[in-house]
């Protein structure tokens, strides 16, 4: 599949890639950074998200391979990934099967293990909109309320509404193939080879992705890794604790001499 992506800057190819529900848009900022640092970045959307082709088929396996063919169809080398979330557990696949392109991985605020599915209120909202008679992002808002009570997933959420004709709105994301496959989202990333890459895995302090007892799977599958903690930081580590988490990634892709 033929990943819709943005691209800044011009060094060593970056490649970003966001959490369920996101858009390479929400790394902006942060790409538009590392761009100044002599990186080339590629903001992504991934498979059924922004800009990119939706498709029923909605597995890491598939997300890995087109992760794949983004790089092999940019001649990409050397090549630095870095996923949030969702966008994690896609690196963490593909550096595992593809370990001769990566030069480093960044995983944020993801282990490789296996969630339980946690997102049901998130998807009630979204199904719950009927753009047949929804017509405004205000009225999208009142009823996602009913089930999404944090203000800020409401409106990251509502950034994926867009006007697909002149007179009906809809999702960016393809909210069915994910409503389908919601599953596959917490599924473990599985191996039978490790990978020594380099691997800088960050958490948040006040996030329960990362936790302790989950370091010894981690390091069975990237032996060459280390983990950061982001000081009142929450799932979100990125939006939250910009200048914290900035500073953690430049230092491990560009140590000081």
């Amino acid at each position: 599949m033929k990943l819709a992506f943005r691209k800044y800057g011009s060094g060593q190819p970056l490649i970003i890639l966001h959490g369920l529900f996101g858009q390479g848009d929400n790394w902006t900022t942060h790409a538009k950074l590392f761009a100044e640092q002599n990186y080339e970045v590629y903001a992504v959307d991934v498979r059924n998200h922004g800009l990119s082709p939706h498709s029923d088929e909605f597995t890491y396996e598939a997300m890995s391979e087109d992760l794949l063919e983004l790089i092999e169809d940019n001649n990409l080398q050397n090549v630095i990934l870095m996923g949030h979330s969702m966008g994690g557990k896609v690196v963490m696949e593909f550096a595992l099967h593809h370990s001769e392109f990566p030069d480093k991985l960044i995983v944020v605020d993801i282990a490789p293990k296996g969630y339980a599915p946690h997102h049901h209120h998130v998807l009630e909202g979204l199904n719950a909109v009927d753009f047949s008679i929804v017509k405004t992002r205000k009225e999208a808002e009142a009823i996602l309320l009913k089930s999404i009570d944090d203000m800020g997933t409401r409106q990251f959420l509502l950034k994926n509404l867009y006007w697909k004709t002149d007179t009906e709105l809809a999702w960016r994301f393809n909210r069915e193939a994910i409503t389908n496959h919601i599953e596959n989202v917490g599924k473990e990333i599985v191996s039978r080879y490790n990978t020594t890459t380099p691997t800088l895995f960050i958490r948040g302090e006040n996030s329960n992705y990362i936790k302790d007892n989950d370091i010894t799977l981690i390091d069975e599958l990237f032996p060459q890794s280390r983990l950061e903690t982001i000081a009142g930081a929450g799932h979100w580590i990125h939006a939250e604790k910009p200048k914290e988490f900035f500073d953690c990634v430049m230092k491990f892709i560009h140590p000081s001499p």
